[in-house]
Order: structure tokens, then sequence, then C-alpha cells
């Protein structure tokens, strides 16, 4: 798991849109939120409260990314029935989960269904500002804590 201080490793993913997104293309502050999969009780409660503080993220001029392990096209259908206008990730693979926050092996009991560790970090000119990971997929994250952050 990545800590403050440490660099924010780069990737490029593919968005629920089909346009690839790169990290260091990305200028500012940029709150990555992991979230284990579309369509589940607590990431769509999360998701779509990262949604309705779009304002405050946006006065605070940071970039907002949600990163599942879930596909371009389940993201697309999930940001549209959700009224999601942030950019959702597909790490389909877990790879850059792996790299950041971790993943759950066997997720939901499910053999070989890997999902992302629910987790949100703050980068910021390659460097994480702020990390938190839960090894709890059902425990959302602080988001006071994280505006806090972003001041």
């Amino acid at each position: 798991m990545l800590t403050v201080g440490s660099s924010a490793p780069d990737f490029e993913l593919t968005d629920h849109n089909l346009k690839r997104v790169r990290l260091s293309s990305l200028k500012g502050k940029v709150v990555l939120a992991f979230y284990p999969g579309a369509f589940t009780g607590v990431c769509t409660k999360e998701m779509c409260t990262f949604r309705d503080m779009m304002a405050r993220f946006n006065e605070l001029e940071a970039t907002v990314l949600g990163i599942s392990v879930d596909t371009p096209f389940a993201n697309k259908a999930f940001a549209e029935h959700n009224g999601i206008e942030f950019s959702l990730l597909s790490d389909f693979g877990g790879e850059v989960a792996k790299q950041y926050g971790g993943v759950h092996t066997d997720f939901a009991g499910v053999p070989n269904y890997t999902a992302a560790k629910r987790a949100v970090f703050i980068v910021e000119g390659g460097k994480v500002t702020y990390a938190w990971v839960s090894e709890d997929p059902g425990k959302e994250p602080p988001y006071e804590e994280i505006v806090k952050a972003l001041e």
C-alpha cells in the first residue's frame, strides 16, 4: 500500500466512455477513489456521495476518478444509472489497485474474482498527499477528511 509522501505510480486506464486517461496528464489535485464493484450497495452509495460532493471538489480544483475492476461497459451503465459525471476507470485485472491500496482475492466468496480494496488517494505533483485504505469492503471512506486534505 502507498503512504503519504510516496511517489504515485503512473497509469493509463480506459474510462466509461472508452477514453484513455493517464494520471500524469492531469493537473492539480486528483482524487483516486477505488471501489470493489459497480452496482453493489456500498459502492453505489460511495460513488453517489462523491457525485453529490462534486461542487465542493470543483471549488477545490480537484479531479475525481472512480476506479474499479469492472469493465468500461459496466462502469458506463453504472454511471448512467446513477448520474455520475466524473470518470469511472476500468482497472480490469486489478493491476493499478495492486499498486495502490491492494485487492481482495476470491471477493464475496467467488473463486478467482479479484476486486479493488475500497481506498482513496489524493495525488498532486506525482506524490501521494492523502491515503486511506479499508480492509472492510463495507466501510465507506471518511468524506470530510478527504475534503480537509484537499483544502
